[in-house]
Order: structure tokens, then sequence, then C-alpha cells
């Protein structure tokens, strides 16, 4: 009798992008768009919260921060459960958490109630995260992995201004709850995510569903027959990443896994601090309050430029070369941002340090996803994006304190840029070797049949 013998990486990585991959992007692209959405949203509805609830700027700025901590342990619980439980069912829940208690904050009756639902809004918020890119991951055909994320994380850009742009819309004859009420939209739509976003394929392969296996390598190749009697496997060793925090420190893993830490945190603490300040820093500097809402425009635009365009020189060369260079690069642009250009030049500047920051970010998760091994995936990005939120939360604070010394405009920027340069640094210092792709074991079960083959039993 003969059994076909199937490797699950190999048909992942040299496939064909087919429909099916198209679903796969499509649905991870609309959750990251409402997790966007959601996470905007407090900004939208901040000054009429301001006023309703006679909030200070300090106390506005602690209901703020009750979501980025919520997201910080979102991350990290949420990325470890998925590589137990799984992506799908882990993504379900972290989607019915942060449309659930969003669409609850437009019941909050004072700042307390609406601090709690917010840090809990937070948790689904940070945990979808990293189970979503550790699925189109999963799935994505090598050539053009780094590209597929890059384009599905763009949704997190396009839900943010979306948040925005009902926000002008609508707020002011709905009033704030509106948006609220709009973020329950997605609670409604997890009966069709559940029919149809996929498991992650190397999960099922290794719970042994060999049934959702076969169907799903039939629709990733459709060119090739998949017996009833198929045999599955992963080239991937999964030896010692059984307990996966413990893995994140095994097998030469150490080094690089504080160094993806470092970076996201440096990221993180100038994508808020940015985010945060930067209208406030161009006023400061003379311009008017419009000018200064355009640069904040030009820097998001440029965090999707760069993430897009990042993505595909990645596929080309490399995410290592290609994150030290964007983030040198965004360092230096900050820094000649301290000094007076014509405003063109500003903009490309500020677009400049948008692709640097903003789509740097998301190309260290498409790095940790492609560095660690399937068993420990979700937990490697949930944990690099949970230090990372430590960033975001001390970036827009170390940001105001800055301003309230009143240095000179040069000295707010080169203090921005600091982190830039650090985080090009700690990426630099990534061991390839302990990778998945460059690690010994991995090199030990080489794939040195077809695809697909067929063997004597």
């Amino acid at each position: 009798m003969n059994t076909q013998q199937i490797n699950i990486n190999s048909v992942i990585d040299e496939a064909k992008f087919t429909p099916f991959h198209w679903g796969v992007l499509i649905w991870c692209l609309i959750i990251i768009i409402f997790d966007g959405y959601d996470l905007v949203i407090y900004g939208v509805a901040l000054p009429l919260l301001m006023q309703e609830w006679a909030l200070s700027a300090v106390q506005a700025g602690m209901l703020a921060s009750t979501a980025l901590f919520g997201m910080m342990f979102g991350a990290m619980s949420f990325g470890t459960l998925s590589d137990k439980l799984g992506r799908k069912k882990t993504i379900m829940i972290c989607v019915a958490i942060f449309s659930g208690f969003t669409f609850l904050g437009a019941f909050a009756t004072n700042p307390i109630e609406f601090g709690i639902l917010r840090f809990l809004a937070g948790l689904g918020i940070g945990g979808v995260m990293p189970n979503v890119v550790a699925l189109m991951t999963e799935y994505a055909p090598k050539r053009i992995r780094s590209t597929l994320v890059a384009l599905m994380f763009s949704g997190y850009a396009i839900g943010g201004m979306t948040s925005a742009l009902l926000g002008a819309w609508l707020v002011a004859d709905y009033g704030w709850k509106i948006m609220f009420y709009i973020a329950g939209i997605p609670f409604i739509a997890l009966p069709l995510i559940w029919k149809f976003l996929p498991e992650s394929l190397m999960f099922l392969t290794q719970k042994g569903d060999t049934e959702k296996v076969r169907s799903i390598v039939q629709k990733i190749s459709p060119e090739q027959p998949v017996s009833a009697v198929a045999e599955f496997s992963l080239n991937e060793p999964s030896a010692g990443d059984e307990a996966p925090l413990k893995a994140l420190f095994q097998q030469g893993r150490t080094f690089s896994t504080v160094m993806f830490w470092i970076a996201f945190f440096m990221c993180l603490l100038m994508v808020y601090a940015l985010g945060s300040w930067l209208p406030k820093l161009m006023i400061q500097a003379g311009y008017s309050l419009g000018a200064s809402m355009l640069f904040l425009f030009a820097l998001n635009i440029g965090g999707m430029v760069g993430a897009i365009g990042g993505g595909v020189l990645a596929d080309k060369f490399h995410l290592k070369p290609v994150l030290s260079i964007m983030f040198t690069v965004g360092a230096l642009a900050l820094i000649m941002l301290g000094f007076n250009s014509p405003q063109a030049v500003l903009y490309a500047l500020i677009a400049v340090a948008g692709a640097a920051t903003i789509g740097s970010q998301i190309l260290l998760y498409t790095f940790v996803a492609q560095f660690y091994p399937a068993a420990v995936r979700s937990t490697g990005m949930g944990w690099a994006s949970g230090i990372g939120r430590i960033g975001a939360i001390v970036g827009p604070v170390l940001t105001g304190a800055l301003l309230t010394l009143e240095l000179p405009h040069q000295m707010n920027f080169l203090a921005i840029a600091i982190p830039g340069a650090i985080a090009a640094l700690a990426v630099f210092l990534v061991n390839l070797k302990a990778s998945v792709e460059g690690s010994k074991e991995q090199q030990a079960v080489p794939v040195k049949s077809p695809v697909i083959k067929s063997a004597a039993n």
C-alpha cells in the first residue's frame, strides 16, 4: 500500500497564492481594522468625555493608559494561550473581549467604570495582534511572507483613520457614544469569523486532526491530489518547545529574545511618543495647529508606506538588515526634524520617521513570527509585544516630562531619536542561527524529497 508523505512546511512555503490565501488575508485584515478602530476610539471621544466628566489632562491621560495596560497583559497572556488552545479560538475570544467591552463603554456613567471597561477591552486588543500575525505568517507563501503580513497589518492604520473620519462625521450630531455602539459590530460578526477563518495548519497537524489538515492542504495546493491515507508532518523541531515561555530562552534563543524585547520597547516608545506629542512639539516649534495635525497625518501615511515597502524589501533581502537600516534612517530623520527646514522637507522627514516607527513596529512582528518555531510563535510575539507595551506607556510620559524642562527644540527630537538607534543595534544583534530557518536542529531534518511523495508502507 502506498502512503503519501506530505510536509506541511514545504506545502506552505512553496504554495502559489490561491483564493484560500486571499480569504485568510482578508479576514485577518478585517479583524486588524476593527482592532485599530477600537484602540483609536478613545482619542475621538476624549474632548467630549473631558467636558462631560470634567476631567483634567492628567485624569484623561490616566484613562488612556488603562487600555495600554490591558494590551500589555493581553499580549502576554493570550499569546501564550494560543500556543495551547489554537490561533482561531484565541482570536475569537479576543475579538469578543475587545468588541464587547468597547461596546459596553458607551454605558459607563463615570471615569472609573469607563477605565475598567477600557482595561478589559485592552486585553482583547493586545491579545488579538500576535495571534493574527502568527496565523497570517503560517499561511503565507515564503516568497511573499513579509509583504502579506505588512499588508494585513496596514489594517491598523485603516482602522485608526476610519475611527477618526467617522468621529468627525457622527460625533457632532450623535455624541461620543455612537462610536462605541459601532464597535459592537465584530461581536455580531463572530459566527462569520468562526465559519471562514481557518485554524493554523501547523497547530492542526500537531494535534493530529488529519481530516481538517487534508482539506486545507487541498485548498492550498489544488493541483496536488491528497489521498485519504496521506500522512502529514512538520520539519520544525518540537523537542524542548513543549513549555512555550521557557522555550523562548532555550536552543540558543535567549540573547535574541532579549534583543527583540529591547527593540519592541524602543520602537513602541517612539510610536506613542510621536503619536501623542508630535502636534504639540510642532506647535512649540512655531507651526499652526492645522499644520501640526497634517504632520500627524503624514506620520501615519509614512507608517503604511514603510510597512508595505519594508515588507517587499524584506522578502528580497531579509528582515534583519531592512529593519536595522529603517531604524537608523528614522533616528537620523528625527534628529533633522529639530532644525529649520522648508515645509515640504519637514513633511518628508516626518513621513520617514513614521515609516521607521509605525512601519518598523509592523515588520518587527513579522521578524519575531519568522524567528520562532510554530509551537512557541504566539508566545514569542505576545511577550515581545507585551514588553513593547511598557514602552508605549512610558513614551508619552517621558516626552511630557521632557517638554516641562523647556529644552531647545533640537534636544526634544534628539531625545526621541535615541531609542531608534538602540532599536537598530538590538535588531542587528539578533542571532539568525538560533531562528527556525537557521537552527542546527532545523538543518538536521532537511526536506530532501518533494513536497508530496509516495512511499511503500
